[in-house]
């Protein structure tokens, strides 16, 4: 009988089973003995401590290459004597290098030397792991952005019929925004630090006073690890890089939510039917039903990934002092922002596959909404000097239903230039739909 607590681990295993080797106890494991061990070898390659042979460096590379079940059972049988998990790797590793060695695994390092190193590798692999599907999302988005630029829809502004747009429209609205989010993320570094208890390389320092260690670890985190450097420092690196990736998971989340509840919304309405899966069932007692089950999945774990993440954000850059121990707890929640955040994108990514565009039922919609045409009316007199255009339309129009031939009557009974009437009297909610698919076309370049 499986028991979990997180869903997570339970009903979503299988479906964010790409993310389980990062961001799992194993993952941060597997980080923490890469870090040890690229430092182990960069002092040997620096000629700081013993050199290690080249036979020695390939047995170090080939646990690492190999890291498995039998690699973390074994740090973990460690761990608990220790009780302590960074130390476990360092004893764990001796096993693999000659004993003269020994001294020079973990030499002059604090633990969150090797965890804020870990961890950056752990969020670099994460961010990498979503790429995939979140292209996948928005290349639906662009794609309908792009096939429906010109499909007329009825507009609603405080759920109220309002100007015409295109569906297509709608669709770029998303992408942009999202796009901009996306791009933001990718500028955002992932940190390590490297320079000892409190950041001041002391203990490097008294060994081999001579070195430049703020250089030397530069080096390291740079070229060994492929991360960015922070070396200005406490105990702990700040995490500032952190939360800031993580407020991009927040607005992205945000996005996204916007879009599933309109979606969902305009299902609701008959714009789009869905397309019907084999085996599905909508309904237990109403058989009729397709359900945007898709989009409600997607808006309630974006939910959670946006609240998880807002909590990481706001806590992990606070520290007492030079640290305190609430980091350790917190990052290992990355997993679950991230895993939230990948089943919303696979259900997104599905729901949006499964959209049927009705034109007919946007075209009934524009037909029985001809009132939105009094906000051309109005402002073609206002062009004209008819500076009371406003209210004249709102006394003509406000909460009452009109057809378009009542409009077309008021229009002809203005002072406009002939010209002008004819304009307006032959725009319908279909055509009123300015420049949407012009804009699709220059945001989408």
């Amino acid at each position: 009988m499986p028991l979990s607590i997180s869903p997570l681990d339970g009903r979503y295993r299988t479906k964010v089973a790409e993310l389980l080797p990062i961001f799992s106890e194993f993952g941060l494991m597997r980080a923490r003995t890469a870090v040890e061990i690229r430092w182990l070898i960069f002092l040997s390659e620096k000629k700081i401590s013993p050199e290690l042979s080249k036979s020695a460096q390939k047995k170090l590379e080939k646990v690492l290459k190999n890291f498995g079940e039998k690699e973390y059972a074994a740090i973990k049988k460690i761990e608990a004597k220790t009780n302590h998990d960074v130390k476990a790797v360092e004893i764990f590793l001796q096993k693999f290098v000659p004993k003269n060695h020994w001294s020079w695994i973990h030499f002059a390092c604090t633990s969150e030397d090797i965890n804020s190193c870990a961890y950056g590798l752990i969020l670099k692999n994460g961010v990498n792991a979503l790429a995939a599907p979140l292209d996948a999302v928005t290349k639906i988005l662009k794609k309908n952005a792009k096939t429906w630029k010109s499909v007329p829809m009825l507009a609603r502004t405080h759920g109220q019929t309002a100007t015409p747009t295109t569906v297509g429209h709608e669709f770029a609205v998303f992408w942009v925004r999202g796009n901009r989010v996306i791009q933001s993320a990718k500028r955002v570094p992932f940190f390590g630090k490297f320079a000892g208890a409190t950041g001041n390389f002391a203990a490097h320092a008294a060994a081999f006073p001579k070195k430049n260690w703020s250089k030397l670890s530069k080096e390291f985190v740079e070229k060994s690890l492929g991360l960015d450097w922070n070396g200005m420092t406490t105990q702990i690196e700040s995490h500032d890089a952190a939360a800031a990736l993580l407020n991009e998971f927040s607005q992205l989340s945000n996005i996204f939510i916007d879009l599933s509840r309109d979606i969902w919304g305009y299902i609701s309405l008959g714009y789009f039917g869905q397309k019907k899966v084999d085996g599905e069932v909508g309904s237990s007692t109403m058989p009729h039903k397709v359900n945007p089950i898709d989009f409600e999945n997607a808006e309630g774990n974006l939910k959670l990934a946006r609240g998880i993440a807002r909590t990481l954000a706001d806590e992990l850059p606070i520290s007492r002092f030079q640290r305190d121990l609430t980091d350790s707890t917190l990052q290992r929640n990355f997993g679950l922002v991230f895993g939230h955040f990948l089943l919303a994108l696979k259900s997104l990514e599905k729901g949006l596959g499964k959209l049927e565009l009705r034109k007919d039922v946007l075209k009934k919609d524009l037909k029985n909404a001809p009132e939105v045409l009094t906000e051309a009316v109005q402002t073609v007199l206002r062009k004209n000097g008819h500076a009371d255009a406003y209210d004249q339309l709102k006394n003509f129009s406000r909460g009452k239903k009109l057809s378009l031939d009542e409009i077309r009557k008021f229009v002809a009974g203005t002072k406009l230039p002939p010209a002008e009437k004819k304009l307006l009297e032959n725009l319908t909610p279909e055509t009123y739909t300015g420049e949407a698919a012009k804009l699709v076309d220059e945001f989408l370049k």
